[in-house]
């Protein structure tokens, strides 16, 4: 049997075929290969910044549209402004971003992406921290800065003595480690590292990022945000029921509430009234509170300004509005008083044109409802119309319009406040009408066309619209907050170094230092660092020029 013969058949490869290819085929990954390959690509650096700036991009939507969190009125007006749209938009929640399956579903890989990047880069940062400088490389001259410095004889000492070379490897590494390097001293040479903290701070940064989601996510959860409006010498107690709109966390418990009153005493608007292109425009709004923290707590008077909210027990209380509320009697067709009280009103311009509307859904024998203006400063424009020119109350004036029939109240379904909705309601008076609109000024009372009642203007009040926030974990974003920017700063403007002494003696006996420095990226202190470390090695050793090399 010739040698090099294997049992089994022979292969021939055609003549002019070169010779044959063994056909690889790759390996199986499988359903553990796979998973290992996905856990790999989600914990990359690379995909944690695309995580972070694709929940950028996702945040946009909730700056675009109005959001049912904050105004859901404006949502239900956006949708039905945009018919098709608005459902689709709906549907896909952009009128509910932050609650969305897709934003929380890149809110939880992006935790998860940052969690995966930070404990194997921790364990590989400790392993360097604790592991022994690199190794010298035997020629320093082709480091980016480098160095040689021959000391004379009379400070090295009789040539012959041999610990002179260890004496210049301790005193090397003392000025180092005043450098503040992480030194090791070798047999003929120093190694010297420093630096870590720049990978420290990286570490902080994204241990502070997480940290910050997690904070998100515990304030969206035990959170809630509430509005109410106060009318001059009404008090808040902050309890559920008294709130107008209250949005709660996922786990909000209204147990967990702080018990806390705010009473609105007296309220000041201060407009402009020397410049003559700004003539009327608001300058401050201060609200004069009473606040008491508890049952038993002591009443403390206060201030409450726009962009200068009150906390109370870890609650934010923010002025957000405010406007007149004119007082309205309105008496059926029996004479009975089916509605008396202040009435918000909703200011359309800087001069505080208001839109006023009332409802009587306690009438008889038809519910009354009234729509119209509350002018402040009213004045004459001519064909019966007039207009507010002063955002003060110079000269109120409230101009309505009166319907009857059915308001709709009985059925239960939610309305807002601002909107009579006048489909199907029968006219009593407006302009079209022969009747003609209302107009009242304080102290005057209408009698309603057909008998069916009487409406009175009182007076008018002042109201103001306080939004209260309550987020337990917002201490610790702040916190996470700037923690991770202390640790971007460590991660910008620090730069990782290595140094490297040897020590020879020359054929001359004398005593020979040469040094290297390396950075890890770019360093344009490196030249800087040479500088400072020469002049240290020329301080503490009385040196010569180095001889020439062959």
């Amino acid at each position: 049997m010739p040698a090099g013969h294997r049992d089994g058949p022979e292969t021939e490869t055609p003549a002019g075929a070169g010779e044959s290819r063994t056909e690889v085929t790759p390996p199986v990954l499988g359903v553990r290969g796979m998973l290992r390959w996905a856990w790999t690509q989600l914990t990359s650096m690379r995909t944690a910044l695309m995580l972070l700036l694709m929940l950028a991009v996702a945040a946009v939507p909730g700056s675009i549209f109005p959001q049912r969190v904050q105004d859901s009125f404006a949502v239900e007006t956006w949708i039905e402004d945009n018919p098709g749209v608005g459902e689709v938009l709906d549907f896909l929640q952009f009128f509910d971003v932050y609650s969305s399956v897709w934003f929380s579903a890149i809110y939880l890989l992006l935790f998860i992406s940052l969690i995966g990047c930070i404990l194997p880069r921790a364990k590989k940062h400790w392993q360097q921290i604790t592991s022994a400088p690199p190794r010298t490389p035997r020629r320093l001259e082709r480091l980016p800065e480098f160095g040689a410095l021959e000391l004379q004889s009379a400070a090295a000492g009789d040539p012959q003595d041999g610990p002179q070379e260890q004496q210049a490897l301790q005193e090397a590494a003392e000025i180092l480690k005043s450098r503040r390097y992480r030194v090791q001293i070798r047999e003929t040479s120093v190694g010297a590292e420093k630096g870590y903290l720049k990978e420290t701070g990286n570490l902080i940064f994204h241990v502070a990022l997480v940290g910050v989601l997690i904070c998100v996510a515990l304030g969206s959860m035990f959170s809630y945000r509430g509005q109410k409006i106060l009318m001059e010498d009404e008090g808040f107690v902050n309890a559920l029921v008294a709130y107008d709109n209250f949005y709660p966390g996922a786990y909000f418990s209204e147990d967990d509430m702080q018990p806390f009153s705010v009473q609105l005493d007296d309220f000041e608007r201060v407009f402009d009234r020397e410049s003559t292109t700004h003539f009327g425009q608001p300058l401050d709004f201060t609200a004069d509170v009473t606040t008491r923290l508890g049952a038993d707590g002591e009443p403390q008077s206060e201030e409450l300004k726009v962009n200068q909210p009150l906390t109370l027990d870890g609650a934010r209380v923010f002025l957000v509005g405010n406007g007149y509320a004119p007082e309205v009697t309105v008496r059926d067709g029996q004479g009975d008083v089916a509605f008396s009280g202040p009435v918000v009103t909703r200011p359309d311009d800087d001069v505080y044109t208001s839109m006023a509307v009332i409802k009587a859904p306690d009438a008889q024998p038809q519910q009354l409802g009234f729509v119209g203006l509350l002018l402040p400063t009213a004045q004459d424009a001519g064909d019966g119309l007039a207009v507010s020119v002063d955002p003060e109350l110079g000269n109120p004036e409230l101009q309505l319009n009166s319907y009857y029939g059915d308001l709709g109240l009985d059925d239960g379904d939610p309305q807002n406040v601002y909107v009579l909705d006048t489909e199907g309601l029968e006219v009593l008076n407006s302009r079209e009408e022969e009747a003609g609109g209302i107009v009242l000024s304080p102290g005057e009372t209408y009698e309603l066309p057909e008998g069916m009642g009487s409406i009175s203007f009182d007076g008018v009040q002042d109201y103001v619209a306080i939004d209260i926030h309550y987020n337990p974990a917002q201490q610790g974003v702040l916190i996470f907050a700037l923690t991770a920017l202390s640790g971007l700063v460590l991660s910008l403007f620090l730069r990782r170094r290595r140094a490297w002494v040897t020590v020879e003696t020359t054929p001359a006996g004398r005593t020979l230092v040469r040094y290297g420095l390396l950075s890890r990226g770019e360093d344009f202190r490196l030249r800087d660092e040479n500088i400072a470390l020469r002049g240290q090695f020329e301080k503490k050793w009385p040196v010569r020029a180095p001889e020439e090399e062959s």
